[in-house]
């Protein structure tokens, strides 16, 4: 009997070329916990302006990191899933799936449900929760569950911010760089509208007491930025920062609402005129690198750091296929698979095998 695992990301155009980018940019930002206006205006809003004036730029962007072999998320995911199949060997089945375009959540959980699987995990891959990221994929996996007449048993696993494994992998790719040798670092979070935090919060805890996100408690374990905080702490930590040597800020801002801050941008303009001249940027909530990451962190926000009197910004490469990271989602399917008394042996009898 063999468990499948559905691995999530966020998703990514077919080619760099504009209609394609078009498409894909049509099907994220009408999703309505991405853009939270009522349907008809988020229709208008994305078919009419967003689309059509961020196609051709976002495929430029694209375009500057395109690989031969496709684009990078894709391309990581891939590799990843396969890596991780071979983990945690013939009990199980990996498919890689984009909440966007393709390779479609539907056509992964009909390619996993031809194996004869007898359960499944669902692993997105956002290390924080959002209602925009893992909240997306969680509904849209439950909607084709739903419709069919054999629902199979499933578990969600939500997040996995401060999963021990997961933040030694963050630390394993940070021994490539001379940590001493920068003036400041940051740590860079896709950011979110202030609404969704809000709407996020059921305790009446966010944004009522100073510093509410800087440390997780049970009102605000469920918020994006407290658990992007307590990344940032469980990192730092290890790395042995003091707490003016880093900065936890947030990018890719989308419109003119209030979103999430510092911004990063804001940050890269500023830090020069505080002596920063040699910058590290860690993305802790991107697990491989990407647009986010690739182009708008080391080609854009390098740009304007120079420009503002920097010397180098330097990118601390995603985990992408590093093989701490495959072991950090190899322990997240086996802790969601059994027991902790039948992983203790998965563990074991893993070890005895690698042996």
């Amino acid at each position: 009997m063999k468990t499948g695992v559905l691995l999530v990301n966020l998703g990514t155009p077919d080619s760099y070329k504009p209609k394609d980018v078009f498409k894909y940019l049509i099907e994220f930002l009408t999703d309505p916990r991405v853009i939270d206006l009522p349907y008809l205006k988020r229709q208008v809003l994305v078919r009419s302006i967003i689309a059509p004036l961020r196609s051709f730029s976002s495929a430029k962007s694209y375009e500057k990191i395109w690989t031969s072999d496709g684009s990078p998320l894709l391309v990581y995911g891939k590799t990843v899933c396969r890596l991780l199949g071979e983990a945690l060997g013939d009990e199980f089945v990996v498919k890689l799936a984009m909440r966007y375009q393709n390779p479609s959540i539907e056509f992964a959980l009909k390619d996993l449900e031809s194996k004869n699987i007898s359960k499944l995990i669902i692993l997105p891959l956002f290390p924080q929760y959002s209602s925009a990221c893992t909240g997306s994929v969680f509904e849209k996996v439950s909607n084709l569950l739903s419709k069919k007449q054999n629902i199979l048993p499933h578990q969600f696993i939500s997040h996995f911010y401060s999963s021990k494994p997961f933040i030694d992998a963050h630390l394993a790719i940070a021994k490539d760089y001379d940590i001493s040798s920068y003036d400041h670092i940051l740590f860079s979070f896709h950011g979110l509208p202030l609404s969704h935090i809000l709407k996020a919060d059921h305790n009446n805890f966010c944004l009522k007491y100073k510093n509410c996100c800087e440390k997780i408690c049970l009102k605000n374990q469920m918020c994006y930025k407290a658990q992007c905080f307590e990344t940032t702490r469980l990192i730092a930590k290890e790395l042995h920062l003091t707490e003016d040597s880093y900065t936890t800020c947030f990018q890719s801002r989308l419109g003119k609402d209030p979103w999430l801050t510092p911004f990063t941008a804001k940050c890269v303009q500023t830090l020069p005129e505080k002596g920063v001249k040699n910058l590290l940027v860690f993305c802790p909530s991107f697990v491989c690198d990407c647009l986010e990451t690739l182009y708008e962190i080391e080609i854009e926000y390098e740009e304007i750091f120079k420009d503002h009197g920097g010397q180098k910004l330097t990118l601390v490469k995603g985990l992408n296929d590093h093989p701490l990271w495959i072991e950090a989602l190899k322990n997240l399917v086996l802790n969601t698979a059994f027991s902790k008394k039948e992983n203790n042996q998965k563990v074991l009898e893993s070890m005895m095998h690698s042996s």
